[in-house]
């Protein structure tokens, strides 16, 4: 029989004292729900002082966003411990730490991140963090290599891919990413001044052949073990640090989709600080997006490079300069599935505050015409786009 029910605040509270690890645990006496997010519930737990100390994160057994109507598996609180603590084994300063899970109960308690700010949050209002795209590309480069085949034991990295199925989150990604977007559905979400240009992308052969190959990809590679929904709401930064949060969309797939969805993100904000601030700003801005996606891009790369020369054992794979080959492949697949992050939340079911916080209309269709537009051309490009200084000579040509 199940041990499952929902936490309310009380429980929460309780459940903290248990296994929170603090030092005085009846200090722990209230809890804010906190959650804003598609899935789950949220608690913040505070002690005596009013000090919010850990967190504890609960999975609902349905789209909390949608209801009961639309079911979901809560083995997706154990994937999302178990990523991150997979993750924070390589990368412990840009990983938020589990200090204790439950499969059964769907619970997890983690860190508490009350000194960050959540990225896209600091993104929208034009507050810029120098490091933290490299940061963001270190963690990338170690949680995704040290998963790969160039770092794990074949046999090992088999068992892995078995333990971190996961089928119900990942048909959503599938369907939000891949397949939503391009048709009529009840999910996707934009003003109807956009079906013009929607039904222009949709009627796009080439554009639906290379998001058919990107599904495909993403469908059939286990290349190592994604965070899977890397975008700038699940990332908390504050001067000098940055943390990863929120992995229940973690499975065993293409390499570039992270590094892809995290350039997407960035490309989002490019798009719409006109909308957001005024001209200078967004200028100002905008140039540091592309900077950030420089850095981003740089980071992961040269140390995955590094990564690959130190630490690679399998001989097939310490061939010179075969790092760099398979680095090419990583690239192409990032190109492609940053433009497919860049139009499915412009038209899918998850739009973001970068473009849909814009409040005058005209502007908002303005900026979201360009995601659109950017997102196509990215799509279909992807493989004659060498390496990140093209992709960025490019995106200015694009506007």
């Amino acid at each position: 029989m199940s041990r499952y029910y929902t936490f309310n605040a009380a429980d929460a509270v309780e459940y903290a004292r248990q296994f929170g690890g603090v030092d005085d645990p009846l200090s722990l006496i209230t809890a804010d729900e906190i959650g804003d997010g598609n899935l789950n519930l949220v608690f913040k737990i505070r002690d005596t002082q009013g000090i919010s100390r850990v967190i504890v994160k609960q999975a609902l057994p349905y789209v909390r966003c949608v209801g009961e109507s639309w079911p979901l598996t809560i083995d997706r609180s154990r994937i999302e411990a178990e990523t991150l603590i997979v993750h924070y084994e390589h990368c412990p300063q840009h990983t938020a730490r589990v200090i204790h899970h439950d499969p059964e109960l769907a619970v997890m308690v983690q860190e508490d991140l009350s000194d960050y700010e959540i990225w896209r949050g600091e993104l929208v209002k034009g507050k810029y963090y120098p490091q933290a795209a490299s940061q963001l590309g270190e963690y990338l480069a170690q949680s995704l290599f040290h998963t790969s085949d160039l770092y794990q034991n074949a046999e090992h990295k088999k068992s892995e891919v078995g333990r971190f199925l996961n089928p119900e989150l990942c048909l959503i990604t599938e369907d939000l990413f891949f397949t939503d977007p391009y048709i009529e559905h009840e999910r996707n979400c934009y003003d109807a001044a956009l079906q013009p240009t929607v039904d222009e992308l949709r009627a796009d052969i080439s554009l639906r052949i290379a998001v058919g190959d990107l599904k495909q990809r993403f469908l059939s590679n286990a290349e190592a073990l994604l965070h899977g929904d890397v975008h700038s709401g699940s990332i908390f930064v504050a001067e000098g640090r940055l943390k990863v949060i929120d992995a229940e969309f973690g499975f065993y797939g293409p390499i570039g989709f992270d590094p892809g969805s995290a350039m997407g993100n960035l490309l989002l904000n490019y798009c719409g600080l006109p909308g957001l601030v005024a001209t200078r700003e967004a200028a100002d801005g905008r140039e540091q997006r592309l900077q950030d996606l420089r850095d981003l891009w740089l980071s992961f790369s040269e140390r995955f490079l590094q990564l690959a020369r130190d630490k690679t054992q399998d001989l097939a794979f310490k061939i010179p300069g075969y790092a760099e080959h398979y680095l090419k492949h990583i690239w192409h697949d990032a190109v492609g599935y940053c433009g497919s992050e860049l139009i499915r939340r412009t038209i899918g079911f998850s739009n973001v505050a970068d473009l849909k916080n814009i409040a005058d209309q005209e502007m908002r269709h303005e900026c979201q015409r360009h995601a659109l537009s950017l997102g196509q051309w990215l799509i279909i490009t992807a493989p004659q786009i060498d390496d990140i200084e093209g992709l960025i000579a490019r995106i200015r040509q694009n506007g």
